[in-house]
């Protein structure tokens, strides 16, 4: 079991520090809307039950604030020109100590939460009577559902600087919420910081890896910590010696940043966030932690050699992958039919097994498709374009890999082989993350195709990366890594798209239309109609909304259309325009995508009314008119700004293997670089090579530029 999983499921008392770099912005303003999603967060703890108790650091950062603009209105121009002497910490925590705390009770207001001010110095401490009347007012607050909210009462404390007085108790707030966590007996102490977590080096660095369990005796000498705090008194150094504090004293500790806005519901849920400091770690079986950055500089430089060979090499290996799936089809089979077990068992929902599921043929139909890539023009080094630039300089423009790409899916094992096979064919190296639920499935499909990948290219041309904790990491590596493509939900797409610097490809929703025209085939739009919705209702191109022309409605050939839908087992929701025309349930939003035999009808006006729905409500991935006239699909297919747009055909045709493709790494609705099915084109990018015979610019004196284009053939 996860340890994290382990222990939360016994938290009730959580303590959590928020410190200065992020309850304020660089410019030393208050974040409001860090500090808003903090509340947000306490107050749905609160409410589920859990004891909070939040320390919070501030109001030395609010209070300098404040008086540095007393001091601005107070100042001649004269005063301005000398040199402007720091102002003193305390006085600035006196100032900024009610503010913040006004803050605080203000958000918790409109929460309907109820908040306390504790402001203690570490002397307090030092008598045993204090500590007493400490726990027991602090169990009275948690009774009534009060959140008590400590800070250091800066402004009295007689301590010079942090560290200073060996004798103190407690010397920041991170040290203070140590303290109180053993105190008042916590289950939980989570320290939010600016950073992710602890990592064993400058977390601005790119080498550096986030430490998902902090092992005292393996990392303490290998941490190397930055600058403190930018604005605090602590920084990661002090996080440190509080986590390793109390949880030595036996209360678990998590840092992780204060900056996403759901990390501390993901913590008391059990995912492994941040860094986990637990007095049992060192005794924990040692996971083999993954160096993602080693996994991808292997995969560039496999994938280096895969381009140094002949094509004809190239093109044996697919063909020995496809010959290898073959082969293994029933250890393949076996493993998936353990993955559907196990779903089915956790109770996942039937979009999800149908796209776990490798349905019998499959196996034969994925090896058919790795040929077909094999048999394909050689993609890689292809003279795209050839410039005369001046008499004897030629210049060509060529395909090219684009290095090394970090494919993210969930539920379909399919894919792994799909993007495997054109990663070879692209000379790209690959990292593959599948989903918990495809685990057995993309691990013997990984070890078959891997292992058809000769050793003078090496089988780390593609990683399978088999822990969640590692992608962040992953995510991180923009100087290794060149393009991330996720294939799932809107919610991985979007968390991804906001965790990376990589550039990300891909489609967050598939919420396709199908608009049926006045001029429509009645017969022909039932075909299309059905097939866009039937044949694979999971599918990311299956029709979520049909369209229908206002005159279908007044002929009755609506009604023809619902009722094969219905006779064929759809659930129909209708659109404010229809519902109570067809008495049927009204939806509550356009923007969903069903991956079921469920979808949204609406009435529209004309063709112009049909595609301000879908610019309006769609997802630019495909759309599809049914008309007889050729004029208004015309306007239709020029008009809708979609990745793939068509015309009498089912939306389940966009997908790179009927396309002629061969295969896709999915479907990309980004209108930079690839869009639509991304097959071997989409994962190339391009080089220039010039040749010459000593030519030099020399200030372009002796250059007659001429830019004559040349055939492509030399």
């Amino acid at each position: 079991m996860d340890p994290t999983r382990a222990f939360v499921k016994d938290v009730k008392r959580v303590v959590v520090k928020v410190g200065t770099a992020v309850v304020t912005r660089a410019d030393g303003r208050l974040a409001l809307g860090r500090l808003g999603a903090l509340c947000e967060q306490l107050k749905d703890l609160n409410t589920r039950g859990f004891e909070v108790i939040l320390v919070t650091s501030g109001a030395v950062g609010v209070g300098r604030q404040r008086l540095r603009y007393r001091k601005l209105l107070n100042s001649s121009f004269a005063d301005l020109q000398k040199p402007q002497a720091e102002l003193d910490g305390k006085e600035c925590a006196a100032v900024g100590q009610s503010g913040l705390m006004s803050l605080y009770d203000a958000l918790f207001t409109q929460l309907d939460v109820t908040s306390s001010q504790l402001l203690v110095t570490d002397r307090d401490f030092g008598d045993i009577n204090f500590r007493m009347q400490l726990c027991e007012t602090v169990k009275s607050l948690l009774k009534f559902h009060v959140i008590p909210i400590f800070n250091e009462n800066d402004a009295i404390s007689t301590r010079k600087a942090p560290y200073e007085d060996s004798s103190g108790i407690f010397w920041d707030n991170d040290s203070l919420a140590a303290l109180l966590a053993l105190e008042l007996k916590a289950d939980l102490l989570i320290l939010l910081s600016d950073v992710d977590g602890l990592y064993d080096g400058p977390p601005s660095e790119p080498q550096s890896k986030l430490i998902h369990t902090y092992i005292k005796e393996k990392h303490q000498g290998e941490v190397t910590f930055g600058d403190k705090s930018r604005v605090g008194r602590g920084g990661m150094t002090a996080k440190v010696k509080a986590a390793v504090y109390a949880a030595s004293a036996g209360v678990p500790v998590i840092i992780t940043s204060g900056y996403a806005t759901d990390n501390i519901i993901k913590v008391v849920q059990g995912e492994h966030i941040g860094t986990l400091f637990h007095k049992d770690a060192h005794l924990w079986a040692p996971v083999k932690e993954v160096d993602s950055r080693d996994m991808a500089v292997a995969a560039r430089e496999c994938s280096r050699r895969l381009q140094a060979l002949p094509s004809e090499d190239r093109k044996k290996i697919l063909l020995q992958v496809a010959d290898a799936l073959e082969t293994n089809e029933s250890l393949i089979q076996e493993e998936n039919d353990a993955d559907v077990a196990a779903g089915k068992k956790a109770g996942y929902d039937k979009a999800l097994i149908s796209r776990l599921a490798l349905k019998p043929g499959k196996i034969s139909s994925l090896a058919k498709s790795v040929r077909v890539l094999a048999e394909m023009e050689e993609p890689i080094g292809r003279v795209l374009a050839r410039t005369e630039v001046a008499e004897g300089l030629i210049l060509e423009k060529t395909s090219s890999p684009l290095g090394v790409l970090l494919i993210v899916f969930e539920s379909r094992p399919d894919a792994l082989v799909q993007i495997a096979s054109l990663a070879i064919r692209s000379g790209n190296g690959l990292l593959l993350k599948g989903g918990k639920e495809a685990k057995r499935s993309n691990a013997v499909l990984h070890k078959v195709i891997t292992e058809s990948i000769p050793e003078t290219v090496g089988s780390r041309l593609i990683g399978l990366v088999t822990s969640r904790e590692e992608i962040p990491d992953l995510l991180k590596l923009d100087d290794v890594i060149d393009l991330v493509i996720p294939r799932g939900s809107n919610k991985l797409v979007s968390q991804i798209k906001e965790s990376t610097k990589i550039p990300v490809l891909g489609h967050s929703d598939g919420i396709c239309h199908v608009y049926v025209d006045k001029s429509a085939n009645l017969d022909m739009a039932k075909r299309v109609v059905l097939d866009a919705k039937v044949d694979y209702p999971a599918a990311c191109n299956a029709m979520e909304t049909l369209l229908v022309h206002k005159d279908l409605l007044a002929s009755g050939s609506l009604n023809e259309l619902v009722g094969e839908l219905r006779t064929a087992g759809i659930t129909l929701y209708g659109g404010p325009k229809v519902s109570t025309s067809l008495k049927l349930m009204e939806t509550r939003t356009f923007h969903h995508e069903y991956n079921s035999m469920a979808c949204t009808i609406e009435i529209v006006d004309d063709v112009y009314a049909a595609i301000d729905h879908i610019h309006c409500h769609g997802s630019a991935h495909t759309d599809c008119i049914v008309t007889e006239d050729h004029e208004v699909a015309e306007i239709f297919l020029h008009q809708v700004d979609s990745a793939a747009v068509f015309h009498n055909v089912s939306t389940r045709f966009c997908d790179g293997a009927r396309f002629g493709l061969g295969a896709e790494v999915g479907i990309s609705t980004s209108r930079i670089h690839a869009r639509g099915p991304v097959g071997v084109e989409g994962l190339l990018t391009t080089r220039w090579i010039m040749r010459g015979n000593g030519q030099v610019v020399d200030g372009d004196k002796g250059v007659v530029y001429t830019h004559k284009t040349l055939p492509l053939q030399a």
